[in-house]
């Protein structure tokens, strides 16, 4: 099996974790003796007898990160603009740093926690995430990893075993470096291979909170956008025209950073699925960025907050016009978003800070959600992560 090499630091990461934290993983790359045998015995979930709970606006929220395109060059891209054609164009939605992982563990917890980079880090089980919020109303949610090796996988990547190509990537799995889902045993058997994607709908039994990663192909960071709108298109148009998947659901299609680090940090972002036909074919001007993902979520189900970025985002105002939730007016003209803020994974002297009230919550819940009543300051239970 052919695996990628990192630094050795990187290896020695887990080992220097001292034992009331330690993982159930052996290696951040594991050998292929490893991967087989774990793939064997890998739980994964079904829904297929899960009860749906109704949202405000949908009962199924997907969404979809492609990689590291600015804003023109996807407008202009001609299967994305097809795509466009059936959804609300969103003109005026930003990313939230550099580089890909900040902005994806972001998505998912409400901040990045000052990472500017792309290593293999992780967060104490204290720290909650959508995964607290869907589950405190028994809402399903599952992530569809393209090329993952197997349910769960915790390793940095995992390399095309023909090709040797770059397939799946860690960086890219938003669940992934929370502690709070990945040592959990029930949570991590939702942390699917796409393929499993196919065979849920095929069962129809989806969950619904989907979080959809292609590999690093056909999401265009290794090869451009011209592959990543076709992948997208080929993928999404079937499930369009699918009323299982579409009735009541929600689709993001956007991407994790534009490629342009100089300038503002707006991606491409269209809303699909059961879109009202009179909107079809137009744009939303409305300020989004990634925490807007979340927020969105508390919105529709009435959810508690994480307290953090989420707190004051604005809502999709698709969602918004069915909770009455009041988007605030936001002046772009200055707003970069191309460089982490100071924070956890960037200065050693900061601790992770605990969450706080919002006095304007999408989930009309000011109190922030708790995932684990243990200490903030982590520091010696996590070393070694700076």
């Amino acid at each position: 099996m052919k695996l990628l090499s990192i630094a050795s630091t990187a290896l020695c990461l887990l080992t220097s974790v001292s034992a009331a934290a330690a993982p159930t993983f052996s290696t951040i790359l594991p050998n292929s003796a490893q991967i087989k045998a774990a793939a064997a015995t890998a739980s994964t979930n079904s829904f297929k007898n899960a009860k749906y709970v109704s949202g405000a606006a949908f009962d199924r929220i997907v969404y979809i990160f492609l990689e590291n395109t600015d804003y023109s060059k996807a407008i202009g891209d001609s299967h994305l603009k097809k795509l466009t054609k059936e959804g609300i164009l969103l003109t005026n939605y930003f990313s939230l740093t550099h580089t890909s992982e900040p902005n994806y563990m972001a998505s998912a917890g409400g901040s990045y926690f000052g990472l500017g980079d792309d290593n293999f880090v992780r967060l104490p089980q204290n720290v909650a995430t959508v995964v607290d919020l869907l589950e405190s109303k028994n809402i399903t949610w599952a992530e569809y990893e393209e090329d993952m090796p197997y349910t769960g996988y915790q390793g940095y990547q995992y390399l095309n075993q023909k090709t040797g190509a770059n397939d799946y990537v860690r960086k890219h799995n938003p669940f992934i470096f929370y502690d709070s889902v990945a040592l959990n045993p029930y949570r991590s058997a939702n942390i699917k291979n796409l393929t499993e994607f196919n065979a849920d709908l095929a069962a129809e039994a989806l969950p619904q909170w989907i979080f959809i990663t292609p590999n690093m192909t056909d999401d265009g960071h290794d090869s451009n956008i011209a592959t990543a709108g076709a992948w997208s298109y080929n993928f999404l148009t079937p499930l369009l025209s699918n009323s299982y998947f579409t009735k009541n659901t929600l689709v993001v299609l956007t991407f994790d950073e534009n490629e342009t680090y100089s300038d503002q940090n707006q991606v491409y972002a269209v809303l699909l699925g059961d879109i009202p036909s009179d909107l079809k074919g137009t744009k939303d001007n409305t300020f989004y960025d990634h925490y807007s993902l979340i927020a969105s979520v508390q919105a529709n189900w009435g959810l508690p907050m994480l307290g953090r970025g989420d707190c004051g985002a604005n809502v999709f105002d698709l969602i918004a016009q069915n909770t009455g939730y009041t988007n605030q007016n936001v002046d772009t003209t200055n707003l970069y978003n191309n460089q982490s803020a100071p924070g956890y994974f960037s200065d050693s002297s900061l601790p992770i800070p605990s969450p706080s009230t919002c006095d304007n919550p999408a989930g009309g819940i000011s109190e922030p959600i708790s995932a684990a009543p243990t200490t903030w300051n982590v520091r010696k239970e996590y070393p070694n992560q700076w």
